[in-house]
């Protein structure tokens, strides 16, 4: 056995604690023990502390985890690309764990709706055994059929925490979206999700992206990551202000495109006014339930507008993520996005910077723990 310590969400809204752990040191067969290098802290992870997305508890926190192969376990020699996998190596994995069989993965093809699915870091308890099945945590057990990636040595850790999950679902967002060359893109929000969001728009071709949020710090990022236009929400203060803001830089008519990266109900209400007619409008940052909002249904017919939702990810988006992240690092500088790095004892310190928007990216370093 080994043994590694990890921060534990035992109840809503109260601090995380610490807690010792024991894990075979030898996985089960298609299983891998990983010690954690990174991991990162989520906008999610604060919308679980708060009970907004019903998961049992406890858990540990944590979806977005970079490590080093302690242990494989037989019949692992592979990554979910093909690439050899050894003890050492550096890899990071898709948090998702489908079955592969049911109605939507096997007949209609959208595994992220699984109806068994379950998640490192969100709906994978810890009270039993392996126990370490989310980030903040020194250990990470890999269960079998997990989707890892190899990281290779010129993408650097900080890119891919600084990415997250956030520039996953992004790709699983504005693909749905058809963004063509061209197209005038709205970003509501300028946290790690609306940074993704921005950086994938641009990809594909956006010809402007006007991107709103706040605070300043974050806005200064997405100006590093090719933003076109700002509108910052502390000096813009109104609904109406902001709507008045997007057509003025559309020549009045609204946006191609608008993406929503917030998790805020109310956004959508605003962010709909910002399309043109016959525009798309993507809500992409409310994984969790944050709540309902009144809205007016004639808006969308009015506009003949497209809404598009779209949930988490799919392992083939972290692979198309990797690989961007590896093609654009010196436009779009995921790395720079981590800002701050905690210790396992300051998980709590680590949710709250996250929450309050202090930090562009929190990420728990377990090794600071014991310097």
């Amino acid at each position: 056995m080994t043994t590694g310590r990890a921060s534990i969400l035992e109840q809503f809204k109260a601090p995380l604690v610490l807690r010792n752990f024991s894990v075979s040191a030898e996985p089960e067969p298609g299983a891998v023990l990983v010690r954690t290098e990174m991991a990162g802290i989520c906008g999610t992870d604060v919308h679980l502390w708060k009970g907004e997305l019903p998961i049992t508890l406890p858990v540990i926190l944590g979806h977005e985890t970079v490590g080093h192969i302690e242990a494989l376990g037989e019949g692992v020699d592979k990554d979910w690309s093909g690439n050899p996998l050894k003890k050492g190596d550096r890899v990071t994995w898709s948090p998702g764990l489908t079955c592969g069989t049911c109605y939507y993965c096997a007949e209609k093809k959208i595994p992220t709706r699984c109806v068994n699915r379950r998640a490192y870091g969100i709906s994978q308890p810890c009270q039993a055994a392996p126990h370490f099945l989310g980030g903040y945590a020194e250990l990470h057990y890999l269960k079998p059929h997990t989707s890892i990636f190899k990281l290779p040595d010129d993408l650097p850790t900080e890119a891919v925490i600084g990415a997250g999950c956030a520039l996953n679902t992004a790709l699983h967002g504005v693909e749905r979206t058809g963004i063509l060359p061209g197209d005038i893109v709205v970003v509501q929000g300028a946290g790690p999700v609306g940074i993704a969001a921005l950086a994938v728009a641009k990809h594909a071709g956006a010809g402007e992206v006007i991107v709103i949020g706040a605070p300043k710090h974050r806005l200064e990022m997405a100006r590093r990551f090719g933003a076109d236009h700002i509108i910052d929400i502390e000096e813009v203060k109104t609904s109406g202000e902001r709507i008045a803001a997007v057509r003025q830089l559309t020549r009045g008519y609204g946006a191609d495109v608008v993406l929503e990266c917030v998790g805020a109900p109310p956004v959508v209400v605003e962010g709909m006014e910002m399309c043109r007619d016959g525009g798309k409008y993507l809500i992409l940052g409310h994984y969790c339930d944050a709540g309902t909002v009144a809205w007016n249904p004639h808006v969308v017919t009015r506009k003949q507008l497209q809404v598009i939702g779209s949930w988490s990810s799919e392992p083939r988006h972290m692979k198309i993520a990797l690989e961007f992240l590896r093609a654009t690092q010196k436009q779009f500088p995921f790395a720079e996005m981590v800002s701050h790095r905690f210790s396992l004892e300051q998980a709590n310190e680590a949710l709250a910077a996250s929450a309050s928007g202090k930090s562009t990216k929190s990420a728990i370093v377990p090794a600071l723990s014991r310097l």
